[in-house]
């Protein structure tokens, strides 16, 4: 029965190719079978570009920008063939988990394989961050991240790409690509079946990736900022959430945005791509791209989410300025196969989440005093982590010695942010500020030029001012902790310490969890460090923290204090509190726990606080209203 059906869905794939009779030379043809799926796997052909090389190595990807951990995505491609142009089988030698070798190499003219996905994998190897994944649901979603499903010659990775869609007629391809066509309709010849088909290209393999695909039933709604469509889609398998919804929630969010680059966009198009889940979920998140993100959520009513939404959204657009128009040699072009890091993750992930806040109190969406309470947090985190060693050194380190430090960009490269841009807007009288640096950068170098890794420090410098490069050598580069008092100050804002106070308590302290590296999970390390509310939860040492207050923890990274921040807004004295972990129990078989207590205050530290100097200069209230928007 197997062959049988691999036949049928052979049929429909060459049969386009034999209508469109498209050459190949000097370009990858991709052509990806959506409308028939084998075993849950989907056919893939490729019609490679001409060969003149002695050895040819055909790669999946180890990792894609963004994610900061191995994928390994050549472990779900299975039956791996070559052929030459006769049709003729080539010899190819398997070469670890992403590499295949082609013997006779000048011979070849085509590549097939089947590629199963891995949103429900049964197979070894790393997990993936879902926003990074692939999904394969005969007949309802189909989720394309390029990394997944296609790869590339050794040292061929330059070449255009074009890709070939055959899909289910009425699904719709949501994208932040501009596609070449859309719904070719054609017969698959097999009882007149009806499909369509899709083109997309794109000028590399790094293009390619960076442009996620998401396929379903379309639910679409189309947002106008500035003169960027912005697309919002969809899939939700019960209807819970929809498109309308979803733009109506971040319209705001994106016009604050807009007002805050200066009323221009630096895309035509963009594409926020939402898959909801009714399965149960460990983690889920976004990942940014050029032209869109990509979100993998619980699917819940848009009112218990909402606000955690908003700030995913507001975080992951604003990639569109770094580092998707200002990056490193690093980025781009990457090296999908051995991939190394830049030493910018501050700018990268740290500025971007400055920029997702500061955009919102500057456009009004968010008052003073909670913009105060967001640094105080991410304050109180950061001093959590190493701060004795340089966010450059712990950037180079993110995929292996430094893993557990990468939540630590969200917060204390954030603050760099804030830090880099009162100490510009102090230098300026008010006049330049870190949007102004990035324009600056954009102009020189731009989503189509990077810049070399180890030099960003003297162009800025070169941009700025020589105490900046001062700045950034000492506090980014060096190890010395930023100096908050002096830097708030040039705000005309007090940075003092204070003593305890009683708060709510999630049940957890920093010195009671730890993070396992291998699925990327917090855990109770020591229940000695629990406070009393955690202590009256029954936690245990080895528990796997799966959900607080019923809702799904998130994996380490950008969404955790939103998520964090919505629980501690809605927790109310003498209600009851879960946390929901996975226990072993004496068999060592994992279960679930689901564990409750009575919400009570509990003592905190408190190190600082923020407050306005009682009688600011002239120059300190220019750079405070530059810096918040005031006035």
């Amino acid at each position: 029965m197997h062959s049988i059906m691999k036949r049928i869905v052979l049929t429909s794939a060459m049969l386009w190719l034999a209508l469109a009779v498209l050459a190949a030379d000097g370009k990858y043809q991709y052509t990806i079978d959506l409308a028939r799926v084998v075993d849950d796997k989907v056919y893939v052909e490729l019609r490679v570009p001409e060969i003149k090389a002695e050895e040819v190595v055909f790669h999946m990807p180890a990792m894609i920008p963004g994610t900061y951990a191995i994928e390994d995505y050549g472990r779900f491609v299975s039956e791996l063939q070559a052929f030459d142009k006769k049709g003729h089988p080539l010899k190819v030698e398997r070469q670890g988990t992403n590499a295949w070798k082609i013997l006779k190499p000048k011979k070849l003219a085509k590549i097939t394989y089947w590629v199963e996905d891995s949103y429900d994998t049964e197979l070894d190897g790393p997990e993936i961050f879902q926003p990074a994944g692939t999904n394969i649901e005969a007949g309802k979603n189909f989720i394309l991240n390029a990394s997944g499903y296609f790869g590339y010659i050794n040292n061929l990775t330059s070449l255009p790409y074009e890709v070939q869609v055959i899909k289910p007629v009425g699904f719709y391809g949501s994208t932040g690509m501009q596609a070449v066509s859309i719904d070719n309709p054609f017969s698959t010849g097999q009882n007149d079946t009806a499909v369509a088909m899709d083109v997309f290209a794109t000028a590399t393999f790094d293009e390619l990736v960076d442009s996620p695909i998401m396929y379903c039933r379309p639910d679409t709604t189309r947002i106008k900022v500035a003169e960027t469509e912005v697309l919002v889609s969809v899939y939700s398998p019960n209807k819970v959430v929809n498109s309308q919804q979803i733009a109506a929630s971040i319209n705001d969010v994106l016009m604050a945005q807009r007002d805050y680059l200066g009323g221009h966009l630096p895309v035509d198009k963009y594409a926020f791509l939402f898959y909801y889940t009714d399965q149960p979920v460990m983690s889920y998140g976004a990942l940014e791209h050029s032209y869109s993100s990509f979100y993998y959520m619980p699917e819940e009513p848009i009112e218990v989410m909402e606000e955690q939404l908003r700030d995913f959204a507001a975080h992951e657009f604003f990639h569109i300025v770094t580092p998707l128009t200002i990056h490193s040699d690093k980025i781009v072009p990457f090296d999908f196969t051995h991939p190394t890091m830049s030493r910018h993750l501050w700018l990268y992930e740290g500025m971007t989440e400055y920029f997702a806040g500061n955009a919102l109190v500057k456009g009004g969406l968010m008052s003073i005093d909670q913009y105060m309470n967001v640094l105080r947090e991410k304050m109180m985190v950061a001093s959590q982590f190493i701060d004795t060693i340089p966010m450059t050194e712990l950037s180079l380190g993110a995929l292996d010695k430094y893993k557990d430090q990468y939540y630590n960009f969200y917060q204390k490269g954030a603050l760099i942010g804030m830090a880099l841009d009162i100490t510009l807007l102090d230098l300026s009288d008010g006049t330049y500020d870190n949007m102004a640096l990035m324009k600056d950068l954009g102009k020189r170098f731009g989503k189509h030029r990077s810049f070399k890794d180890e030099e960003l420090f003297d162009i800025i410098e070169e941009l700025t001012y020589p105490e900046v490069r001062t700045f950034l050598d000492r506090y980014v580069g060096g190890p010395e902790p930023l100096p908050y008092a002096d830097i708030f100050l040039k705000a005309g804002i007090v940075y003092e310490e204070i003593g305890m106070f009683y708060d709510y308590s999630l049940g957890l302290t920093s010195e009671s969890i730890d993070l396992d590296m291998a699925t990327n999970r917090l855990y109770i390390s020591d229940t000695a460090a629990l406070d009393d509310f955690g202590r009256s939860l029954g936690l245990q040492n080895g528990d796997i923290i799966i959900a607080l207050a019923d809702k799904p923890m998130p994996e380490v990274g950008p969404e955790v204090q939103p998520y964090i921040q919505e629980i501690y807004e809605n927790m109310r004295e003498g209600e009851e509190y879960t946390i929901t972990v996975l226990r072993k129990d004496d068999n060592g078989e994992e279960k679930e726990v689901v564990l409750k207590a009575p919400i009570v205050k509990v003592k905190r530290v408190a190190p600082f606080s923020l407050r306005p100097l009682d009688n600011p200069t002239d120059k300190q209230l220019r750079v405070l209203g530059a810096w918040l928007g005031i006035g």
